[in-house]
């Protein structure tokens, strides 16, 4: 019978006298809570680390996780003091002038996004950049730098602030643009911008990330996104590299107040989802009618594995998030594969004629 990463390790370790497990889970227990739910997993870190220590990597590879460690313990402990504010991710090109119309709409964009107490991330730089954090304002704003070898500075708005965070992979820069975002606004751009544009979705369309608003921004006549749209259609679409229904993950809008409107509809009644065990629970800010839920059976069963739609209230399993136990779920075995479908689903379920009279 083959032996675990961590059985190698510690029967290495005990060949010289020492019991790895007992070392780690005894350091373990000195740095984490005993009540803490994540003591196995800080656990199971620090056997990773010493694994990697054990086999003595490359200078290269320990550098890289060392530094990745730390970005991402720093990253955390900084954003800590956002949590539970709403954010929405901006992405655009560096190089829109301050003349241009689309950086009087970046600037718009933040103002009315800061307006309805949302967050503006974006990667701290100039054009779209420094003019949604303009419009936003510090307080609303929120800026992930990156560390390049030629002079990267920070947009006026948050240099010097709490609210930027520099980083040295970009590929960390990216999880963090995308985890803490509630909604995520495209501007046009180039390369960075349509590599973000088609991460997200992919992310999104694979269920690697949570579902997520997606809006296309353009300037009034604008076509940079309705053109990116039509390859899609034409190419995408016709030669089924992807479903009609993907599509449906992105808006497009020509204006500030479209797109923080589209934002509102997507959490109208929607609050959050998770996965627990085989169901994908939805939480809702009202509960559905008897015959949305009749609708729901009859026109979104293609996206039950078994079963239907369930609507319960909290469950025991999820005491982890007690500040949202007040919240309805709607739960069902979702076939984890269909996100453009269980967009769909999420727009119904928003729409105010099917809740409940009572609410």
């Amino acid at each position: 019978m083959p032996y675990s990463p961590d059985d190698f390790l510690s029967r290495h370790f005990q060949a010289s006298g020492i019991d790895l497990k007992d070392k780690v889970e005894e350091l373990t227990n000195l740095a984490v809570p005993p009540t803490s739910p994540n003591l196995p997993l800080y656990r199971e870190m620090l056997m990773t680390v010493a694994r990697m220590a054990q086999a003595d990597r490359n200078r290269w590879d320990a550098k890289i996780m060392l530094q990745t460690l730390r970005e991402m313990e720093y990253a955390f402990s900084r954003l800590e003091q956002f949590k539970r504010r709403r954010k929405v991710t901006v992405f655009g090109s560096a190089r829109t002038h301050a003349e241009h119309p689309l950086y009087a709409l970046a600037h718009e964009l933040g103002a009315t996004l800061a307006r309805n107490e949302l967050m503006v991330i974006t990667g701290a730089g100039g054009g779209i950049m420094a003019a949604a954090h303009a419009g936003a304002g510090r307080e609303h704003s929120l800026g992930f730098n990156i560390t390049l070898p030629f002079e990267q500075g920070a947009n006026a708005t948050v240099e010097g602030s709490d609210n930027l965070l520099t980083f040295h992979f970009f590929f960390l820069r990216k999880l963090f643009f995308v985890k803490e975002a509630d909604a995520l606004v495209l501007c046009p751009g180039g390369f960075g911008t349509l590599d973000e544009a088609l991460e997200v979705l992919t992310l999104i369309q694979t269920g690697k990330s949570p579902l997520v608003p997606i809006v296309l921004l353009d300037q009034p006549g604008g076509n940079f996104w309705k053109s990116a749209l039509n390859f899609m259609h034409e190419q995408l679409q016709a030669h089924h590299y992807i479903l009609p229904s993907d599509l449906h993950l992105m808006r497009l809008v020509y204006s500030a107040e479209e797109a923080v409107q589209e934002i509102a509809r997507f959490y109208r009644n929607y609050h959050s989802s998770r996965w627990l065990n085989d169901n994908y629970v939805v939480r809702m800010n009202h509960p559905l009618n008897e015959v949305a839920l009749l609708t729901l059976e009859k026109e979104f069963s293609d996206l039950c594995l078994t079963g239907g739609f369930h609507q319960q209230p909290v469950c025991e399993s999820e005491s982890d998030e007690p500040e949202f136990c007040h919240l309805l779920r709607l739960a069902f075995n979702f076939n984890a594969r269909d996100h453009g479908r269980l967009r769909e689903l999420l727009d119904f379920i928003n729409l105010p004629q099917n809740w409940a009279q009572n609410t």
